[in-house]
């Protein structure tokens, strides 16, 4: 039978903005003892820790065949293409859709927040954002917007061919977005996601420099939808609990994707922000990602600080400060570490979660997980209740 491409009805959404920890239904991995790095993590261990940024999600369940959504990440409260943000974006592995690529990489600057969903949601998001843009106040004259929009294919959980999330879904994140704790696991663009054979999702972890490295912090959220072999704090989980790529037919097709936002407050032009957004495959490759043929890895870096934004139609010289390259490195390690957590949180977070023709992602089975963690001698921190 041929399905009808109809939009669902606004009445099926669920909105969930950011909220306190305790409302946070499963455990994130930091809570129950797993610690990854060595670099000291931000208050909220959230990409929200960099002042100013923002996240949103709209969630979209309807039936036993949609689950998906929207997640949205702010640089900062003002009108972002009246007040640019220097940004970078890079390509780990090409297989995906990720729109305006081409003018960041040309131009160095945001001008919109950042939008994820579902794969063929893309450009009904990417046209409501240009015409939320084009709605701000002090747009009136703009005759150009480049909407920076990811996508993840949650097509095994959510009937993607419905194309379902547009203005709507996009409008009301936007509207729910807010600093604070961000609600991670199966929210927003990561409600209908798969990745290294378990339930994925939204997460977020954040790095904070000492002093003496500067004193800046790197917060990452990312949207996962990978497969490879799960692997926890350097132990080789995925095959112990007998669930991973290729474990069954060499030949089987491997697919997905990863969607990496990086914010950092530290002042970074667009080629360093470049170098910090090139970071981004290391710290997937520690969770047991490899970047297979079907997987879209993207990563986006923008940097908040106000010395460093571009006023709209800025002429003349203008005098930026930057950090010196040789001041880097730490944020380097920042970027690795904190999409590690931020991955781990993805998974640590999501439910079990049925949706389309009957398909089933399970949630990571934590407990089992920390037995293994425990027998290797890799749990590094004490197990903590959320505050």
């Amino acid at each position: 039978m041929k399905r009808l491409l109809v939009p669902v009805a606004l009445a099926a959404l669920t909105v969930v903005a950011s909220v306190s920890p305790a409302e946070q239904p499963r455990p994130r991995a930091r809570d129950v003892g797993v610690v990854v790095g060595i670099l000291p993590n931000g208050s909220l261990n959230a990409i929200t820790d960099v002042a100013g940024v923002k996240v949103g999600h709209a969630t979209l369940v309807a039936g036993e065949d949609i689950r998906t959504g929207v997640t949205v990440v702010l640089p900062h409260s003002g009108n972002v293409f009246q007040e640019k943000v220097p940004a970078a974006i890079f390509v780990g592995n090409g297989f995906g859709k990720l729109t305006g690529v081409t003018q960041v990489q040309e131009l160095g600057t945001l001008e919109t927040p950042i939008a994820l969903t579902g794969t063929l949601s893309t450009w009904r998001v990417a046209d409501a954002l240009a015409e939320w843009v084009l709605g701000l106040p002090g747009n009136g004259e703009v005759l150009s917007v480049n909407p920076v929009v990811g996508e993840c294919n949650d097509g095994d959980l959510s009937d993607i061919r419905k194309r379902p999330v547009g203005r709507e879904q996009l409008l009301a994140a936007i509207s729910a977005a807010a600093g604070g704790a961000v609600t991670e696991g199966c929210v927003g663009a990561g409600t209908g996601t798969k990745c290294l054979g378990w339930k994925g999702g939204i997460g977020t972890a954040s790095r904070r420099l000492p002093p003496s490295l500067g004193g800046w912090t790197v917060g990452v959220l990312v949207q996962t939808n990978f497969n490879g072999v799960l692997t926890v704090a350097g132990v080789p989980v995925g095959v112990e609990l007998g669930r991973h790529a290729f474990r069954d037919e060499l030949a089987a097709p491997e697919r997905g994707s990863c969607m990496v936002v990086i914010a950092t407050d530290a002042p970074l032009d667009a080629r360093q922000l470049s170098r910090l957004a090139a970071r981004m495959p290391m710290g997937l490759a520690r969770t047991g990602a490899f970047a297979s043929n079907g997987s879209g890895d993207y990563a986006i870096a923008f940097s908040t600080h106000p010395s460093c934004r571009v006023p709209n139609g800025v002429r003349g010289v203008r005098t930026v400060t930057v950090l010196a390259d040789n001041d880097l490195s730490p944020l380097f390690l920042s970027v690795v570490e904190a999409t590690e957590e931020a991955v781990l949180n993805s998974l640590f977070t999501a439910t079990t979660t049925r949706g389309f023709g009957g398909h089933v992602a399970e949630a990571l089975p934590v407990d089992r997980v920390l037995e293994i963690l425990r027998s290797h001698g890799a749990l590094r921190g004490e197990p903590r209740p959320r505050p």
